[in-house]
């Protein structure tokens, strides 16, 4: 008998998780991996495609090049390059053949305002950093470190329950005591179950959270608008008709009024622009879809952890609406489960339970451990 009962203590002590220190603190991931997917390609893609295009530009030289006439030297050929460039504005004649003019300016200052977009797709995950992401980290930490802390406690409680039942004179009456403590709910740690029905009266993590994805969609929404307003009024015209008849110039009799110019770049700019609103038109949908995930409840999680004691949120229906705190901290759940040392005990368990002929002797995790340790031959049926 003392061999097995041995091997029950060292099992036993075997269950016990293990204290992670500070490694969890740092561990944490506060944003989740669709998320972290949409600020690296909706930051870095239109950051990674002006580089290129500025590395371009200073290794090639201008990016304009003008049909100077032949008398023309060729400082006067590169001034009037340089005074097209600056103007960028194209002088044409409608139908009825009025002289008109039209700015070409958006294509200037096309590489600067992807940066901007570049500004604008950060703003969302710095709202989420700075309002949500310190809360969000206290409430992961907690919660983690409670959870594993109950599956502790439940092993602590089967370890001094068999002390206790191999020095009772009387099995019986152990097991009646033990019954008796379950139904009056002896074994319940309160604190972290109160926590998590307190997060679901909270909104604070919801609304900044489907703050930021509105925020995001109505950002990728205007860079796609505003690409459409260039390709249909700008990103058309590589070709136009430059007047340098300005300033001294304007009495100059051998200065043409007209100068034909064409943007030497301009393709590349076309290739940036589609490159950029088709990724991100295709990203409106996953911005969607994570804001969506906050309509329905992640009950794969806490129904594991139905198996610690008294831990009961789904039992007693006290899942509602899944608009609230709680729902956002499940998904984070979910996304440091690697941190959560426990869940894949507790899931193992439940799993066994499942695989059980007698289901019904097993209810939480301290019914397994008991008929792990061997207390089951005196246990009586339910």
């Amino acid at each position: 008998m003392s061999l097995s009962h041995t091997a029950a203590e060292y099992m036993l002590s075997d269950a016990l998780l293990p204290d992670p220190g500070s490694s969890r603190a740092k561990g944490l991931r506060l944003e989740l991996p669709s998320d972290r997917l949409l600020k690296f390609v909706t930051v870095g893609l239109p950051l990674c495609l002006v580089s290129l295009a500025f590395a371009r530009e200073f290794s090639a030289g201008s990016q304009i090049s003008c049909f100077s006439p032949t008398n023309f030297t060729g400082k006067q050929s590169a001034y009037a390059d340089t005074a097209c460039w600056d103007s960028l504005i194209h002088h044409g004649f409608d139908a009825e053949g009025r002289a008109v003019t039209k700015s070409l300016w958006a294509l200037k200052v096309f590489p600067y305002s992807l940066l901007v977009v570049a500004v604008l797709m950060y703003l969302p995950y710095l709202l989420w950093r700075y309002a949500a992401a310190p809360a969000l980290h206290s409430d992961l930490l907690f919660i983690i470190d409670e959870l594993d802390k109950s599956y502790n406690r439940s092993v602590r409680l089967v370890q001094h329950m068999r002390k206790v039942q191999l020095a009772s004179a009387e099995p019986e009456q152990f097991w009646e005591e033990y019954e008796r403590a379950r139904r009056e709910r002896y074994f319940e740690f309160p604190l972290l179950e109160r926590y998590l029905t307190c997060k679901q009266h909270a909104h604070a993590l919801t609304f900044i959270y489907i703050l930021r994805n509105l925020l995001l969609l109505l950002f990728l929404a205007a860079t796609c608008l505003y690409l459409v307003f260039l390709h249909l009024n700008i990103f058309f015209q590589d070709e136009f008709s430059c007047s340098i008849k300005t300033g001294l110039l304007q009495a100059e009799p051998h200065i043409p009024p007209l100068i034909p110019c064409k943007l030497v770049f301009f393709s590349i700019f076309q290739l940036i622009s589609l490159s950029v609103g088709s990724v991100y038109v295709l990203l409106i949908p996953v911005v969607i879809y994570n804001a969506l995930q906050l309509c329905q409840w992640d009950k794969g999680l806490l129904s594991v952890y139905e198996m610690l004691p008294a831990f009961d949120l789904l039992s007693r229906r006290m899942l509602t609406c899944p608009l609230n705190d709680l729902n956002v901290i499940l998904l984070f759940l979910r996304a440091n489960i690697s941190e959560l040392t426990s869940f894949s005990r507790l899931n193992a368990v439940s799993a066994l339970r499942e695989a059980t002929a007698n289901k019904e002797d097993i209810d939480t995790v301290i019914d397994f451990m008991t008929l792990l340790a061997g207390l089951e031959a005196t246990k009586p049926k339910h």
